[in-house]
């Protein structure tokens, strides 16, 4: 139980009359390896990443869907792969007390797309926009920006084939990042083909990795023969040598697949953004064909990569629907928490503090009133509940930040004002209690 807490201590006093029972506990728990607190001071980032993905998804009309963060296990075994990483090693897995096979979700499309014939969204007309935001779950080794629970930001475009619908995704991405105030971004992009060319691409792969096939990693060799395309995903340096110098894939695509990305990369160009084709992009789920890409920024050194998608044209078929393309892309909260803070200037101040100090318990019922006309007006406030005197009140002003301290004591009830004291300035005025929203409203 060791990591749980660190002791438990008991004591026994005792008195003449009455024998009393002390219980001293030093219980310290902690949260589980791989998960954090999301801390108040922290939560300023969190507000500026939601709440521009919420209006910025809006002018390109998305509309947001909410899924369980359970699903049945079948649902990422069939999606995902059953031999990638994620359903391997990474999945939380448990059986439940109806002995079925749960799975907290480790990512966001599959869920998605099992709500979107769930409820029969499919068979509405056009192209179904949706966006998505929360909690995620993988077993893996916890590192800077990576936990096992985190928590991931995407958007999924479901039923438009045409290259502008990859575009238009990739675009987003960049607006997004864009206000956020990230710098510095672009592009990798790649297309890994479709079940009509991903064969050829596969068998000159596995030509080329021929008799050095029992020197890369385990992974490697065991997905030499079932998805020897993921090879180009392994991360061991070793591996990664063996690969280089091996035929581009886009010299095996077929002419639809080779129209389909020349088209994207044309319309990338028109708007603009900066991009890089890079051929080794496959990203690590079975699901995707054609396009895959990545969104970087030069700053962030080797780990650069922000955001990451793709298109996956056979997974609505893959869950029992009609053949539907799609595309879409996510991103990890954490990780870009943990960029901005290296940006912190970007991030606007939250509103300052109105700190409410009556002298004497007679007066609280009108600074009650004034506090609440104050935050009817968007004034955050405090009013203090301790009766201490004016020096320890404004100190513990100074304490919690406030910019504004109102003071209402017996001479100001009487002349129905307040004393209005700026405490970055160290000014104070006298201000009619009928005047203090306006007072305060020109000094922001």
């Amino acid at each position: 139980m060791q990591g749980i807490f660190e002791s438990i201590l008991l004591t026994k006093t005792f008195t003449t009359d009455l024998k009393v029972i002390k219980l001293v506990s030093t219980m310290k728990y902690t949260c589980l390896r791989g998960t954090k607190d999301i801390l108040p001071e922290d939560m300023q980032y969190w507000h500026h990443i939601e709440s521009i993905s919420r209006n910025l998804f809006n002018y390109y009309n998305f509309e947001e869907l909410r899924t369980p963060i359970f699903e049945m296990t079948e649902l990422f075994e069939r999606g995902i792969g059953d031999d990638t990483d994620i359903v391997e090693k990474e999945m939380y897995t448990f059986t439940d007390k109806g002995d079925r096979r749960i799975t907290l979700r480790p990512e966001g499309t599959a869920p998605i797309v099992r709500a979107y014939l769930q409820n029969g969204l499919d068979k509405k007309s056009g192209q179904s926009k949706f966006y998505y935001c929360g909690p995620m779950f993988r077993y893996e080794r916890p590192q800077a920006g990576r936990y096992r629970q985190f928590h991931q930001i995407g958007v999924e475009s479901i039923g438009n084939e045409h290259p502008y619908a990859d575009a238009e995704v990739i675009a987003l991405g960049i607006h997004l990042f864009d206000e956020f105030g990230l710098t510095g971004l672009s592009v990798s992009i790649n297309s890994v083909g479709c079940p009509v060319c991903r064969p050829v691409i596969e068998e000159r792969l596995k030509q080329f990795i021929g008799s050095n096939l029992k020197k890369l990693c385990g992974d490697c060799q065991k997905r030499f023969d079932g998805r020897p395309l993921r090879l180009l995903d392994c991360k061991n340096k070793k591996c990664k040598t063996y690969l280089t110098g091996n035929s581009n894939i886009h010299d095996s695509h077929c002419h639809e697949c080779a129209d389909h990305f020349s088209s994207v990369i044309d319309y990338i160009e028109a708007m603009g953004i900066p991009f890089k084709i890079d051929p080794t992009l496959v990203r690590g789920l079975d699901y995707y064909t054609r396009t895959t890409f990545e969104i970087v920024s030069e700053h962030l050194g080797a780990q650069n990569a922000i955001c990451g998608g793709g298109r996956y044209d056979y997974l609505v078929e893959q869950f029992g629907g009609k053949k539907t393309p799609a595309v879409g892309f996510a991103f990890g909260v954490e990780r870009a928490v943990m960029v901005l803070k290296q940006h912190s200037d970007i991030i606007q101040k939250a509103n300052p503090l109105i700190y409410l100090v009556p002298l004497g318990e007679s007066n609280r019922p009108a600074l009650f009133k004034l506090l609440n006309e104050l935050r009817r007006n968007e004034f955050k406030c405090e009013i203090d509940y301790s009766g201490s005197d004016l020096n320890k009140c404004l100190k513990k002003a100074n304490k919690m930040g406030a910019s504004n301290v109102i003071i209402l004591g017996d001479d100001e009830a009487l002349s129905q004002t307040v004393i209005v004291k700026n405490m970055i300035k160290r000014e104070q005025q006298l201000v009619s209690l009928d005047k203090v929203v306006d007072v305060l409203n020109d000094s922001k």
